[in-house]
């Protein structure tokens, strides 16, 4: 088993063809399929199932590949820490609830760490869809909140799958509303306040308990509710139906929509947002610096 080996399968598992697989790899299809058949062989495993249409990844080639992601992370550490950066291409990847504070710090880690080549992704994702992408080795980081309504739940969650919670800083709960909202000259909203006006959520897909939301209102009954996949239509429709939603207060110019404002809430809640990484497994340089970078805006 090589390293080249296994990123060969984990790329033929992110496209879930081995033609697409061998075109991005700059490898002939029949050099990748002896790799793969060679690498299912000495492990005594079928990691993917072959059909007309790609492949599909057997329950053992999960699991394989759940410890292969981890190998080539690790390696790519010791790259980070022993490697001529001059002949490094940089790799790092988030998955994070909808913060503007976690875009711009991934922006700034980019410029940090400028090179002709990188291969950066952050994704603003469900809460359950953060956890996997880090057990799996898909980001280096999560980050999402606690607070006392979720915190049994996801934190029995991280347990389960080996994962680290560290706090980055505490919030109370505030009100996202346009600048223009009949409630926005109020110096304290409160529940009742709220009623007359649509509630925005962002949709968790399978997981669409109020363990897994965003918001702290989740779990009481509202009137109106519209549920989103992201920031950009969420703000639309604060502003278009005069709707709102309940995050941390921080409010970057530069990454939200200029018309939207924090207000706080009445409401005896905190949040603890945070990050989420590995057990046992050391941050990046990249994930240090994408840390600070946090920390600087919270500040």
């Amino acid at each position: 088993m090589t390293l080249k080996q296994l990123e060969y399968i984990c790329k033929v598992a992110e496209k879930l063809n081995i033609t697409d697989a061998a075109n991005e790899l700059f490898i002939a299809q029949p050099s990748l399929t002896h790799a793969i058949n060679e690498l299912e062989k000495e492990m005594n495993i079928i990691i993917f199932n072959r059909t007309n249409k790609g492949v599909i990844i057997t329950n053992d080639g999960e699991e394989f590949l759940r410890y292969a992601r981890q190998v080539l992370e690790q390696a790519n550490l010791l790259n980070d820490k022993y490697k001529i950066k001059e002949n490094r291409s940089p790799k790092f990847s988030v998955s994070c609830q909808h913060y503007s504070f976690c875009v711009s710090a991934f922006s700034d880690t980019i410029k940090k760490f400028d090179s002709n080549q990188y291969d950066f992704t952050i994704r603003e994702t469900q809460t359950h869809e953060i956890i996997d992408d880090v057990y799996n080795s898909k980001s280096e980081i999560g980050v999402l909140y606690l607070s006392s309504k979720n915190k049994e739940v996801i934190t029995k969650l991280l347990t389960k799958n080996e994962l680290l919670f560290t706090p980055l800083f505490k919030a109370l709960p505030h009100v996202f509303i346009s600048k223009n909202h009949p409630l926005a000259n109020k110096d304290l909203i409160t529940i009742e306040d709220l009623k007359p006006y649509p509630y925005l959520t962002y949709e968790q897909g399978n997981y669409n308990s109020f363990y897994f939301s965003e918001e702290f209102l989740s779990s009481i009954d509202k009137d109106k509710n519209i549920m989103v996949r992201d920031r950009a239509t969420l703000f639309n429709l604060a502003v278009s139906l005069n709707g709102y939603t309940v995050s941390s207060g921080i409010i970057l110019k530069d990454v939200n929509a200029s018309s939207i404002i924090a207000k706080p809430l009445k409401y005896d809640e905190i949040m603890e947002i945070g990050y989420i990484k590995k057990k046992n497994v050391s941050l990046s340089e990249y994930g240090k610096a994408y840390i600070e970078f946090i920390k600087d805006y919270i500040n």
